[in-house]
């Protein structure tokens, strides 16, 4: 029986396409809700894709789309990464309101210092506490930022509680928004995208954001005024942050790639986060707010304290939703705190 010479090839040929196919990049869609311009995409989110792609010799890409590019609101996020829409996301978690009551305690108000160890400290604390909350989504890490202070625009000058009420002012999540309204003030949820024309329109006196947020928005100038907590001590609040992966994709990958994502997954992702997204940057934005003109007014300590003692209705109304759900509220409290404090300690 003869065979012919293309017979005689074609498991050749099978073989190399199977290679070009194993060596095709895998290009991950990575969608997140701020301008490509942000401290989160050019310290964060580029950052990682590029070491993923590193490690990967070039088989594992992002494609990013900033700004919701891919359509849908930041509250939708979640599902899309869900759903497969998109691959990877960041976002604010809380954005999807109700879903992660148990990871809120680190949105209560006065309990995270630093974003490193504050970030490590969310990790350990879903991992123990809160994975059911994250179903459907694979996390790579999880992060906060180094706190959040209140700005203000023209003529607006706040220095004791009094001074809050009827302000409007901007927060990202609920928990964000019962800490304001606990000060006195009017809180206004909105995504960040919404935050330049809202504050140029007067729609909002101020905002509820970190140093970091300073890019995206253009604070320098939409904000002369900055009231801050005294030297070292624990700020208003903190927003959860996920860069999450979908699950299928992730499982879709071979395991020298699957290798790859672990190794830039996890409790030092999320340290590596909020250390140099936030940490490293602060500083460096909040001196420049300073030299477009811009005034800090830190709290004495007195008035602090009286700042603390109004939001105390905050973590009670969170005591209730926790124990709705079965969860032990002062208990998880306790040990979320004890967390910031131990990866403080190791930050020494």
């Amino acid at each position: 029986m003869r065979i012919s010479t293309l017979a005689l090839l074609f498991p050749a040929l099978l073989a190399a396409g199977v290679v070009q196919a194993a060596d095709k990049p895998i290009t991950l869609r990575v969608q997140h809700p701020l301008p490509s311009t942000s401290s989160a995409q050019k310290n964060l989110i580029e950052p990682w894709c590029a070491k993923i792609r590193e490690e990967s010799a070039n088989r594992l890409q992002c494609q990013i789309y900033p700004a919701m590019q891919l359509g849908g609101t930041p509250a939708q996020l979640i599902d899309q990464v869900r759903d497969g829409v998109v691959d990877v996301i960041w976002t604010t978690a809380t954005y999807a309101s109700g879903r992660y009551t148990k990871s809120e305690v680190f949105e209560l108000p006065w309990v995270t210092r630093s974003a490193e160890a504050s970030s490590k400290a969310l990790w350990t604390y879903v991992q123990d506490n809160a994975t059911d909350e994250f179903k459907g989504v694979r996390p790579v890490f999880l992060h906060l930022h180094e706190g959040a202070l209140l700005h203000f625009a023209d003529g607006r000058k706040p220095q004791k509680l009094e001074d809050l009420q009827s302000l409007k002012l901007r927060a990202p999540t609920r928990l964000n928004s019962r800490s304001i309204e606990a000060l006195g003030a009017t809180p206004v949820q909105m995504p960040m995208a919404a935050v330049p024309e809202s504050m140029a329109k007067k729609v909002i006196d101020g905002i509820l954001v970190p140093w970091e947020s300073a890019p995206a928005i253009r604070l320098q100038e939409l904000a002369k005024y900055h009231v801050d907590v005294p030297e070292g001590q624990p700020r208003l609040s903190n927003t959860i942050f996920l860069f999450g992966m979908n699950p299928a994709k992730y499982d879709s990958l071979p395991d020298d790639l699957k290798a790859v994502i672990d190794a830039n997954s996890g409790l030092e992702a999320s340290g590596w986060a909020g250390r140099t997204a936030f940490d490293d940057l602060s500083g460096v934005y909040r001196d420049q707010i300073v030299a477009a003109g811009g005034e800090i007014y830190h709290l004495p300590q007195a008035e602090y304290e009286r700042w603390v003692a109004a939001t105390e209705p905050v973590q009670e109304t969170w005591f209730k939703e926790v124990a709705a759900k079965g969860g032990d509220g002062p208990a998880l409290l306790r040990q979320a705190r004890e967390l910031v404090e131990r990866y403080e300690a190791e930050r020494q």
